[in-house]
């Protein structure tokens, strides 16, 4: 039975790039990135949208598993792993994807979106520059 995947995205110490180098370099690099995240989901039926700042949100629509997500997220941190370059700057940057899954994490795009952003934040307290799926309290305490 197919499902769909909803990815958080969050770009890891953006903000340095902007207070250092300015917005608009800020902005190049955002392009940039745009342009590899939609490099990683080439099907019609996938999704990716900047939500605003340095998050973006990246909709797998029919998926046959979860795992479908896995196989993308491996592919955004791949792709996000080589170095930008931006006019005279070379930049890396990371990112950190929460996951959210219907309907097990959310009936609804908010519910999704408000766990996939949580999944996220699993993400960057695990360190940055990786995935973590969303999990409930009964999930977490292994129930």
């Amino acid at each position: 039975r197919a499902t769909l995947a909803l990815m958080f995205l969050d770009l890891d110490q953006f903000k340095p790039v902007n207070d250092t180098l300015g917005h608009d370099i800020g902005d190049l690099l955002l392009k940039e990135v745009a342009l590899r995240l939609k490099s990683c989901v080439p099907r019609e039926t996938d999704t990716v949208a900047r939500l605003g700042g340095d998050e973006f949100v990246i909709l797998l629509a029919q998926i046959e598993r979860a795992m479908d997500a896995v196989l993308v997220a491996g592919k955004v941190l791949a792709a996000l792993s080589r170095p930008f370059v931006i006019g005279p700057h070379t930049l890396d940057i990371s990112v950190s994807i929460g996951i959210a899954v219907y309907p097990q994490h959310g009936e609804d795009v908010g519910q999704l979106l408000k766990s996939a952003d949580t999944a996220m934040y699993y993400a960057k307290k695990a360190g940055r520059n990786c995935y973590r799926f969303f999990r409930t309290v009964t999930e977490s305490a292994g129930a």
